[in-house]
């Protein structure tokens, strides 16, 4: 199981790496690989400022859709565009190609008050 050292996590294996106030979003390998091979990447917030734990988008599944949750709240400024041609890329790079939206972060403290990667991986097991 992949849990890189410089990310926080969420409860809901959601991932967050945060530059100054600018955060990337993403599932987690775990997360993709529960869901299973992911083949549509629904997000249709750019722009919203919404709070956390809000439902920002879902991933479909061949058998399952799952909701995604803001880990922070902030204004969501990107949606990653090569999801919509190659929703694989959650599954094959969850972490790099596969990152699913840019926000500006409300509070860049709300960050630090997630998970670690530690406690993250010992949430796993």
């Amino acid at each position: 199981m992949n849990v890189p050292s410089n990310l926080r996590y969420t409860n809901d294996h959601e991932w967050i790496s945060l530059d100054n106030n600018i955060a990337t979003i993403g599932i987690t390998d775990f997360a993709q690989g529960e869901l299973g091979d992911i083949v549509y990447v629904d997000i249709a917030a750019k722009g919203k400022a919404l709070s956390a734990e809000e439902v920002f988008g879902s991933v479909e599944a061949v058998k399952t859709v799952s909701d995604l949750f803001l880990p922070v709240a902030g204004t969501i400024n990107e949606i990653n565009p090569a999801l919509e041609a190659q929703p694989e890329l959650v599954n094959t790079d969850p972490y790099g190609a596969g990152w699913m939206i840019k926000m500006t972060v409300d509070n860049v403290a709300d960050v630090e008050a997630l998970l670690s990667a530690e406690n993250y991986a010992a949430l796993l097991s």
